[in-house]
């Protein structure tokens, strides 16, 4: 009985820890309707649909790699203030979504009360971000001040938001832009063992 019981707890801890992973993945899934894996064919679909530009790079020193942006000519991506999107995929499968946001008509006030907004919705969705960085710099003037914030509920499955802010010092100007990025390292290690396995 005593071993049975054991064995059951086991078994049921083995479940639970697989459970609560799979739920982080699910809380982590990329949006746009994209799910981990995908094709880029479900990306440039998604695109067709909405009459977005599409770009593919393959870089060469990774062949196996496709990067794929969509962008409108114009304006946002549909239903939201983004800019662009790009998805990364090895060997056919997505395993990190980069959501771009930039506004040739907002000021980089604005930019940056967007990107509040946007961090205070996240850590509301998926729980509190914490601080990677924030840092300022000078160089041939020009003011580069940027920060970043990450959540990671499971290791190798992570959200990274990225602002930077650029500014003019001669021109007495400033432009800023964000990124958020959903990344899948578990899943990209795996790609990478199989793509290494005899």
């Amino acid at each position: 009985m005593g071993r049975r019981f054991r064995s059951w707890t086991f078994g049921t801890g083995i479940l639970l820890l697989a459970a609560g992973q799979a739920l982080a993945q699910a809380l982590l899934e990329p949006p746009y309707g994209l799910r981990w894996g995908d094709s880029p064919e479900k990306l440039i679909a998604w695109a067709s649909r909405h009459s977005l530009d599409v770009t593919i790079s393959l870089p060469g020193d990774q062949p196996a790699m496709r990067v794929v942006k969509i962008e409108p000519k114009k304006g946002f991506l549909p239903e939201t203030q983004a800019g662009a999107v790009e998805g990364r995929f090895l060997t056919g499968k997505l395993y990190e979504l980069t959501v771009h946001y930039f506004d040739p008509q907002a000021s980089a006030d604005l930019m940056e009360t967007r990107f509040e907004a946007l961090r205070k919705q996240i850590a509301q969705d998926h729980g509190t971000l914490l601080t990677n960085q924030q840092q300022r710099a000078v160089a041939d003037q020009f003011v580069t001040r940027t920060q970043s914030f990450h959540r990671e509920p499971v290791k190798g499955l992570f959200l990274l938001l990225a602002f930077t802010e650029v500014e003019d010092l001669l021109r007495k100007s400033k432009e800023a832009r964000f990124s958020l990025i959903y990344r899948n390292d578990n899943f990209r290690n795996e790609l990478l063992k199989a793509l290494k396995a005899p």
